[in-house]
């Protein structure tokens, strides 16, 4: 009967041992970060509703029953702010 030679296993088959204590911090650290991002990113109100007037002179116009747009497409089609037609002087 042979005896075989049993061989050590080199030091690049094993693993590094992570502490236990390490591997709780990341968690933690990557749960926290997750959940700032998801907190961030939530659902919520808009700040401003687009029905409500935006100023006072606004408030001004809609009471007068006068009515200045705000935007105007320009020849693109892309909405710029209406600058001539609120500041001019109503006739």
């Amino acid at each position: 009967m042979t005896a075989r030679a049993r061989c050590k296993p080199c030091s690049s088959d094993r693993r590094p041992r992570v502490s236990p204590r390490v591997s709780v911090r990341v968690t933690i650290a990557a749960l926290s970060a997750l959940a700032a991002a998801l907190g961030s990113t939530g659902c919520q109100r808009t700040l401003f509703q687009s029905d409500l007037p935006r100023n006072q002179f606004e408030t001004h116009d809609r009471m007068r029953q006068v009515y200045t747009p705000l935007e105007e497409p320009d020849v693109f089609g892309t909405p710029q702010p209406a600058l001539r037609a609120r500041l001019t002087q109503p006739q």
